[in-house]
């Protein structure tokens, strides 16, 4: 009997045409230089960012960025899908490449004119890449905590801080840094600066040594009084924080749709492995302990892809879908990870070789869980639209 394909009829089949060009561009782009490579890259610790570059050949820069801007234009729901497609090759290159896209967004939709002019062609031919700015070494969770500050000196800003786990750091051409211009303002005092490598007063740290996920080229920067010109503000005070978050509920529905990816992978790699392994005269996968946990982890990974889609649609129809964002990052970065140590017990010990590229995905999965935002500070989210302010 032939294995069971899932046919995504109310996903894939809604999608424009173009968007589903652009999925399968996400696939060939992932078989040609992403799987191929993966492993030896994560062995290496190297970073991805040359592959990333690569991704301009394959239409897949500016993959949100208007079509009248040089980019695809693409729906949330079809971002996703091109993002889960990715990360059944390598999660950390997925996520290197939406931080990217992100960012090239940020600017096509709120850069001044000469930003635009001066970054979006970069950012779309691969020439200049992004990374996103936010956490700090003493704050991760509590974004309005941030004690990066940018202070007003004439018509410029003055950035002074720093700013932890930057994914793209190591090769990045162009940061978006989120500090605050009134410590007493709160939230309303962050803004968003457009901040260039060569910037003085900017400096990149060595990569970080990870578990898993080099190929993010994730470090952190310092920022030692960096001029910022006047047309680098990309969002303004009273503006930043919340342009920051809308960003980050975006984020949160691509991670999930990538630990989506990653479970494909881990569930094809495990289901191949035990219909041709044997065990006492017949193929380890005909014991039924052994398919019925791989039926969960089949199943919760549907449930995810239905939380992640769910998530998508109701961005892409103008909800804040904070909400449905955070329930779908929980899950699925939580079903990836239950997920995939299943997939490697049921291969047993050759689970356990790098080849089998599924302890590659664990960990890779166990990052996702810190990504845009802990699995704790999901729950919070939730818990508000729960109970508001009843108990307060």
């Amino acid at each position: 009997m032939a294995a069971h394909t899932y046919v995504l009829v109310d996903v894939d089949d809604a999608l424009a045409p173009d968007e589903r060009q652009a999925v399968q561009a996400g696939r060939t782009f992932r078989d040609a230089h992403i799987s191929p490579f993966a492993d030896g890259i994560e062995l290496r610790r190297e970073t991805a960012i040359s592959t990333l570059r690569l991704a301009s050949q394959h239409g897949l820069l500016g993959l949100q960025v208007p079509t009248t801007q040089g980019g695809l234009g693409l729906s949330v729901l079809a971002a996703a899908r091109v993002y889960e497609e990715i990360a059944e090759g390598c999660l950390a290159h997925a996520f290197s490449l939406e931080v990217h896209n992100n960012i090239a967004n940020l600017v096509s939709r709120r850069g001044t004119k000469g930003a635009q002019d001066r970054w979006l062609p970069r950012l779309l031919s691969g020439d200049a890449v992004a990374a996103f700015c936010l956490t700090e070494p003493a704050m991760g969770s509590d974004a309005v905590a941030i004690q990066c500050k940018a202070d007003s000196v004439g018509s410029d800003w003055v950035l002074n801080g720093e700013k932890a786990w930057v994914t793209n750091a190591a090769g990045a051409d162009l940061f978006a840094v989120w500090a605050q211009t009134d410590a007493a303002a709160g939230s309303r005092g962050i803004a968003g600066f457009l901040v260039e490598r060569e910037a003085e007063g900017l400096t990149v740290t060595d990569p970080y040594k990870l578990m898993g996920g080099h190929a993010m080229g994730t470090a952190g920067i310092l920022l030692r009084d960096c001029r910022v010109p006047a047309d680098g503000l990309i969002s303004p005070p009273g503006e930043g924080f919340q342009v920051a978050m809308q960003g980050i509920t975006a984020a949160r529905i691509f991670v999930g749709a990538q630990c989506c990816g990653i479970l494909k992978a881990g569930l094809e790699r495990a289901i191949g492995y035990v219909s041709r392994r044997k065990a006492f005269g017949r193929p380890v996968g005909s014991f039924q302990g052994l398919q019925w946990e791989l039926v969960n982890v089949a199943t919760e990974r549907e449930a995810a892809r239905l939380l992640v889609y769910r998530a998508a649609a109701a961005a892409d129809r103008g909800l804040s879908a904070t909400v449905e964002a955070a329930q779908a990052k929980k899950f699925a970065t939580a079903a990836a990870v239950s997920g995939l140590v299943t997939c490697m017990q049921a291969m047993g010990a050759h689970g356990f070789l790098i080849d089998s590229t599924l302890g590659r995905h664990l960990a890779t999965a166990k990052m996702a869980e810190y990504l845009d935002g802990t699995s704790e500070i999901q729950n919070v989210v939730v818990a508000r639209s729960l109970f508001g302010g009843a108990l307060d």
